[in-house]
């Protein structure tokens, strides 16, 4: 039987209106968690809308009810070029994966509009923040659950782009807690620019490109980058392989991440240990 992967494509490009592409994470049915199957396509979509000089302005969405859920639990997907490698280097190589897809949303040429149409999940609110603008539907959440998981909260440039958007003392909490934050708190601590209608999610986006899309490209092109220079305090790049060694250090020296996995199959507690 052919694999479902090999018939759907799990990542869609469209263009809805001219100067517009619509990039829909494909996998409705894991609520387009980050497996490397979803991670890998995305990025190289991404970079052929970096050189599509007819695009002006991105929408990243999800297919279903979710934007993405985050790390995938139960199938993780294929990392590209790992074999051979030892466990500690195909960590290392999965994490740049995703890195690239985060750096990839950062460097794009093009705005990125975060249409938010349900939850945004651990890497899922990474991919969120990693966008220029977020919009999300009155259904939508958000939640840093690193901390959840036996992890820590610090994943994807987290750390460095959450207390950015919303201020340290609303990150600390977010990312200490690990509780969800709905649509209009996150419309009002300036997670998300605006919050619509279910229904009107898409429509607002695709206005708000195309308003962006009719200004100067260069004019457009070099507000972005100038807005988030103004924004780095230090290297996002480097703040990242910071997070991702402390988060690698916490799963293979612990059993924290297994014994999360296992407590919400069995709907229960979990019960963290910090030993392997």
């Amino acid at each position: 039987m052919q694999d479902v992967s090999e018939q759907t494509p799990l990542v869609l490009v469209d263009r809805p209106r001219p100067g517009v592409a619509l990039v829909t994470l494909n996998r409705p049915e894991r609520m387009n968690s980050m497996a490397f199957d979803v991670m890998v396509p995305l990025k190289a979509a991404l970079d052929e809308i970096n050189h599509d000089n007819d695009v002006r302005a991105v929408v990243l969405t999800g297919a279903g009810r979710g934007f993405s859920s985050g790390a995938d639990h139960k199938s993780a997907g294929s990392v590209p070029h790992v074999a051979g490698l030892t466990r500690p280097t195909f960590a290392l190589r999965s994490m740049e994966v995703l890195d690239d897809v985060i750096l990839a949303l950062r460097k794009l040429h093009q705005p990125v509009i975060a249409a938010v149409n349900g939850a945004a999940i651990g890497g899922g609110l990474c991919l969120a923040l990693a966008c220029d603008i977020r919009v999300a539907a009155e259904g939508a959440y958000f939640r840093a659950a690193g901390i959840n998981n036996g992890l820590t909260a610090s994943e994807l440039g987290l750390s460095y782009l959450l207390p950015r958007a919303i201020g340290t003392s609303r990150a600390f909490e977010a990312m200490l807690t690990g509780r969800d934050i709905d649509s209009q708190e996150a419309e009002r601590i300036g997670l998300v620019s605006r919050t619509v209608a279910d229904d009107q999610l898409l429509q607002t986006c695709f206005d708000m490109a195309e308003r962006i899309g009719s200004f100067s490209r260069p004019g457009i092109e070099l507000t972005k980058r100038t807005l988030w220079s103004g924004l780095d305090a230090g290297s996002l790049e480097s703040h990242m392989q910071a997070e991702g060694l402390g988060q690698l250090f916490i799963r293979l020296l612990t059993a924290n991440f297994e014994e999360a996995v296992a407590a919400r199959a069995e709907k229960r507690p979990a019960v963290f240990t910090d030993e392997r």
